[in-house]
């Protein structure tokens, strides 16, 4: 609930999160036993057919809706508020209930209106919570986006840490690289057709009729013009056929020569893992520090940071292990590093592997 990762998983290149979501639901299944589950994602994972998969397996689904949607009147829409981390948070909302796939799969809607006027429409088969607990957890999913930015830019989550490698599977599809240059020709085709109507509509909008009083007339002046207009219809219809023909995905060996290989993935899935579970001893952290500290939620985490990365002295005696951290850049820093220090020494926990108490304090700035 906190939005903190719990576990990781290394998918086959090129999965989209509606291939890749029952293999995992079946996992965390097995894991949660019969406990109610509430399945949130954007709209990566948006099918219908995917969201009866979801349900048949005792799920439940928060989710973006995508594609076109019809409007709704403004006078259906209502202030709703909850409270969330000792704050009032107000959405203005409408709710109803909605069908997908003609009509075989009921869901309930749940539309949030913006000062601007645009509407965010969220899905839910959850229609025990109140409308506005449904938007904050739908809204509350950028935490994960914020989780992978920090991750990326404090702990490197993306760099290469194994350059030996092992088979693939050389029948995994990928995007056919054929096909994606027919889309960007059939593309650029029609922006030149566009240009070319464009400037022949504009000659026929300045045409002087004293000059050009039929249409055949003006047929013959612009007849270049013309011509050229068809020669990009027929390189469209051309290149539609083309691209028709042409398979979007492709086995991964149709494209390569060489044996298809992939980076070994045992050596990022461990150093993975080890970041989550630092990230998470940082949260902890930053949750104990955040009552003694009021930029805790613009700055906290780069105090937590600047209090591992400290001096210290240590010092062991026969029943502690005593570590006292250098003062920090300012007075009321310091003063939340200690008071952190007095949390963390409320648990008594022990040095590992050994019978010491660690014991935390900060240096008085002087």
């Amino acid at each position: 609930m906190a939005g903190d990762p719990l576990f990781v998983i290394t998918a086959d290149a090129n999965a989209g999160l509606v291939k890749m979501l029952p293999g995992i639901l079946e996992e965390v299944r097995a894991l949660v036993g019969k406990r109610r589950v509430t399945v949130v994602f954007d709209r990566g994972g948006y099918s219908p057919k995917l969201f009866r998969q979801i349900l048949a397996s005792h799920f439940d689904v928060l989710t973006y809706r995508k594609g076109p949607y019809p409007r709704i009147p403004p006078r259906r829409f209502q202030e709703r508020r909850t409270r969330r981390d000792g704050q009032t948070i107000t959405y203005v909302l409408a709710d109803q209930e909605v069908r997908l796939l003609k009509g075989k799969l009921r869901l309930r809607q749940v539309t949030r209106l913006m000062d601007n006027g645009h509407q965010t429409p969220i899905l839910t088969s959850r229609r025990d919570l109140p409308a506005a607990q449904v938007a904050y957890w739908m809204f509350g999913r950028w935490r994960q986006e914020n989780f992978f930015k920090y991750l990326r830019e404090e702990y490197a989550l993306d760099a290469l840490v194994e350059y030996a490698t092992v088979p693939d599977d050389p029948t995994r599809e990928v995007p056919n690289p054929a096909w994606a240059a027919l889309d960007a020709q059939l593309r650029q085709a029609r922006a030149d057709l566009d240009r070319l109507q464009a400037e022949y509509g504009l000659e026929a909008l300045i045409n002087l009729e004293q000059q050009r009083r039929t249409m055949r007339g003006f047929k013959t002046a612009h007849g270049k013009l013309g011509g050229k207009i068809w020669s990009a219809w027929e390189r469209i219809v051309q290149l539609e056929k083309r691209r028709a023909a042409a398979p979007r995905r492709i086995p991964v060996q149709a494209i390569t020569e060489e044996a298809v290989v992939k980076l070994a993935p045992e050596r990022k899935h461990l150093t993975n893992l080890v970041k989550m579970v630092a990230y998470q001893a940082e949260s902890d952290l930053l949750r104990l520090v955040a009552p003694h500290y009021k930029r805790a939620g613009d700055e906290g985490r780069t105090l937590i940071q600047s209090a591992l990365a400290s001096a210290a002295d240590l010092e062991v005696t026969k029943t502690e292990l005593r570590v006292t951290l250098a003062a920090q850049s300012s007075p009321h820093r310091t003063r939340a590093i200690a008071a952190l220090c007095e949390e963390l020494n409320q648990t008594k926990t022990l040095f590992p592997g050994s019978t010491l108490c660690l014991r935390f304090a900060v240096q008085k700035a002087f």
